[in-house]
């Protein structure tokens, strides 16, 4: 009995990374994705943890955005962190600012009003990329 010949099939190229910032595709990493998302919360506005890692397609992943906002005050354009808090919109990345009061005092600059270290209005306030960007 002959054997078949099988032709293997050519695999698709994997979809390359698309180079931003003037950074080459490879060194884009997961910390770069969530400063850009950060970039793009309005002012007056908040997000959490966990909605930027859902964006992100990584919805497990709130504490690795919560490791790149600690992170996030080094970064060239800025990215401001202080909209970013827990999900139900305690400030608890204030321990990264210098002094921690400082995030408190950047959100009322922007007319957020803060209470026990918690944004008033949270859920009013929120901005969830997913549904603000259409995606």
């Amino acid at each position: 009995m002959k054997k078949k010949k099988t032709i293997a099939k050519k695999k698709k190229p994997a979809a390359q990374p698309i180079a931003r910032n003037n950074k080459p595709a490879t060194e884009y990493s997961f910390f770069d994705n969530v400063y850009e998302v950060a970039r793009l919360i309005p002012k007056g506005r908040v997000t959490n943890y966990g909605a930027i890692a859902k964006y992100l397609g990584t919805g497990r992943s709130s504490r690795m955005v919560g490791y790149a906002m600690n992170n996030a005050h080094e970064q060239v354009p800025p990215v401001p962190a202080h909209r970013v808090v827990n999900r139900n919109g305690m400030l608890t990345g204030k321990h990264h600012f210098a002094p921690p009061s400082l995030m408190q005092k950047l959100l009322e600059k922007e007319g957020i009003q803060v209470k026990e270290d918690t944004v008033v209005d949270f859920k009013k306030l929120l901005w969830d990329p997913q549904q603000e960007l259409n995606i």
